[in-house]
């Protein structure tokens, strides 16, 4: 029995470090890609966190009995938050600590809901997606398109270590501040019945909600960075899918060298691949529709009440500086959705460039000339991640967002004065 616990432990630890030592490896070997796509390495990292609630899942003891425990666990965290409230009542400082970190958890529990509800149709894009990834490239465009599945795979690599860098460390600092601010004797304030938390008159049931609190919050946020990361690469699977598109019709009239047949053949093919595009694009939007207008809302909240914290806490630099690192980590969170929303409108309005050079008037026929005519027609409305009746996410709207916060910054400034 213990054998296989040791082997159970192992097995999720490999799963949860495997698209690191997959990105080493490919970074190491120039001809080498990744034998998965994102989406297929984060599901696995989800499941090595025991919580991925597809079907499958919740059909194991184990698995069901875990996830209900750190949901209590989340659940007495926010509700110990929300009883710590009433103590910071008066100190805006304070209050506004609360807040922020309330608001935080009513988003990780939003993200709970939602991917409880939508768990399996997720799995459905994520394996149709696969599909495509290991879709067989034959002729002149072969090599570029492998070049460009290795480089994409590489790149969204490289944002995910930087972005759970900055995530450990923020907890790894939150976790601490106990040992280095006086006035703080939990990583998170909270309250509870029978003043539970205060060391002095409970000192064990003290340790007890410093560890709970520190090990239900990096549980939760790491589990939150997957789950992001996972949303996102699945729109950047969508851009990579694109993007081989348009190398494939460049790359066309050169792999059909003027047998119509073939070219008739090929022109169906990327016709219907781009069909499956813009409806695997437009399920991606109908599934994250609620999780984009809470995701949009929240941020928008964050942003504004820690520019406010920092404005009030400018006479205590430690304080200050934990609202900055909540503001930063808020504007990378939302401008990471932005920058693969701009990626992805951007990748899609290049395929009606390159179906046009890929027309030749002089060859093939009637049928082929229409083909041609309704792919570059249907290829010129640009496909955006959405969320209605929201504007689409791009970083032309992320600034908009940025000067609405700055408009009731300076609202909430003057109350201060």
């Amino acid at each position: 029995m213990t054998e296989l616990r040791s082997e159970r432990i192992n097995g999720n630890w490999d799963r949860f470090v495997g698209p690191f030592f997959e990105s080493w490896a490919v970074f190491k070997a120039p001809q080498a890609k990744s034998r998965h796509i994102i989406a297929y390495w984060t599901r696995d990292q989800l499941k090595a966190l025991g919580f991925y609630m597809n079907s499958d899942q919740r059909r194991l003891p184990r698995i069901v009995a875990w996830q209900y425990f750190v949901s209590i666990q989340l659940a007495t965290s926010l509700a110990s938050l929300f009883y710590g409230i009433s103590e910071s009542i008066g100190d805006i400082v304070n209050l506004g600590r609360d807040l922020v970190f309330i608001i935080t958890i009513i988003f990780i529990c939003f993200r709970l809901v939602f991917f409880a509800q939508y768990a399996g149709e997720l799995d459905v894009i994520i394996d149709a997606l696969e599909d495509i990834y290991h879709w067989s490239i034959k002729g002149p465009a072969r090599k570029e398109v492998q070049e460009t599945k290795r480089l994409h795979f590489l790149l969204f690599m490289a944002l995910v270590i930087t972005w759970f860098s900055f995530l450990i460390l923020f907890m790894l600092i939150k976790i601490s501040t106990p040992f280095w601010i006086e006035s703080q004797t939990l990583p998170f304030h909270v309250a509870w019945p029978f003043q539970l938390h205060d060391p002095s008159k409970h000192p064990i049931a003290h340790i007890i909600i410093f560890v709970s609190q520190s090990t239900t919050m990096l549980y939760f946020l790491i589990w939150l960075g997957v789950f992001e990361n996972m949303g996102v690469s699945l729109f950047f699977e969508l851009t990579s899918a694109l993007r081989v598109l348009c190398i494939e019709l460049r790359n066309l009239q050169e792999l059909c060298l003027g047998d119509e047949d073939i070219l008739y053949r090929e022109l169906c093919r990327m016709t219907k691949f781009h069909q499956q595009i813009i409806i695997l694009t437009d399920r991606c939007n109908h599934i994250f529709n609620g999780a984009f207008i809470m995701q949009m809302l929240i941020n928008f909240l964050l942003v504004s009440l820690s520019l406010f914290e920092v404005l009030a806490a400018k006479k205590d630099p430690q304080v200050a500086a934990e609202y900055m690192i909540i503001m930063l980590m808020t504007l990378g969170h939302l401008s990471f959705w932005s920058k693969f929303g701009d990626m992805f409108s951007e990748e899609s309005e290049q395929v009606a460039l390159a179906v046009y050079e890929a027309y030749d008037p002089n060859l093939g026929s009637k049928s082929i000339h229409r083909q041609f005519c309704f792919f570059i027609q249907r290829a010129q409305k640009p496909l955006i991640m959405s969320a209605t009746p929201f504007p689409p996410f791009n970083l032309r709207n992320y600034m908009f967002i940025l000067k609405q916060c700055y408009s009731i910054l300076t609202i909430l400034a003057n109350t201060l004065e």
